[in-house]
């Protein structure tokens, strides 16, 4: 089964059984030490709780792991409604990020249509280095996703793109230099050690934690 289907279902399952015990999100977040954007993101399905936590989700929710895992149209026909409710919230959520997908890859597509048009524009009046331009759309591209994804607070791409953006923008200044001025500055990505140690550093420390580490500590 496609590990995205897999996510979608249990992060529904997840949704519905809660709303049948009638408990916020906060709520079940609260009986698991675990936060509630933790809670909100399974039940987007942008990510799953380990076995342990879907052992406890299932005791806390009164229902089995395998309630919790199984595919909503293998429901018991006793279940209609819930079924039904699920597979909504499944369908809902593809097209979600069905249309994600696409808002990201258009936004790419215009970042690197407007460099082919400066490429065009420039070497077309016969101004030199033109294919620059291409170098400059690397970074430009990841901010543009970036941007995307922090506004949707999906940040599981964060660290990645904020290094591709890091790193592109080097490249792009170290062959600007190396092109046009025939300077050879390859010391400038050592900019890039410091700077990377920074991201993963950042990223570590606030990474999603449970708040039972918190309490406990």
């Amino acid at each position: 089964m496609d590990d995205e289907i897999l996510k979608i279902q249990i992060g529904a399952n997840i949704a519905n059984f809660r709303k049948h015990r009638g408990l916020t999100q906060a709520e079940l977040a609260g009986m698991l030490n675990y936060s509630d954007k933790a809670v909100s993101k399974w039940e987007r399905g942008e990510s799953v709780p380990d076995v342990v936590t879907l052992v406890s989700l299932a005791e806390v929710l009164e229902v089995t792991v395998n309630d919790l895992l199984r595919d909503p149209r293998a429901l018991p026909e006793g279940n209609g409604k819930v079924q039904r409710a699920v597979d909504r919230a499944v369908k809902k959520t593809l097209k979600r990020k069905a249309n994600k997908n696409v808002i990201l890859s258009l936004s790419s597509i215009l970042v690197w249509f407007v460099a082919l048009l400066i490429f065009v524009v420039l070497s077309s009046v016969k101004i030199p280095y033109s294919e620059l331009a291409f170098f400059y759309a690397v970074p430009i591209n990841a901010i543009v996703l970036l941007s995307l994804r922090s506004a949707w607070r999906d940040f599981d791409w964060n660290r990645s793109l904020i290094s591709i953006i890091m790193w592109g923008f080097l490249a792009a200044i170290y062959l600007t230099l190396l092109i046009i001025l025939k300077i050879n500055v390859w010391k400038i990505f050592l900019l890039g050690i410091p700077g990377q140690a920074a991201i993963i550093l950042w990223f570590r420390m606030f990474r999603p934690m449970k708040n039972k580490e918190a309490e406990n500590g």
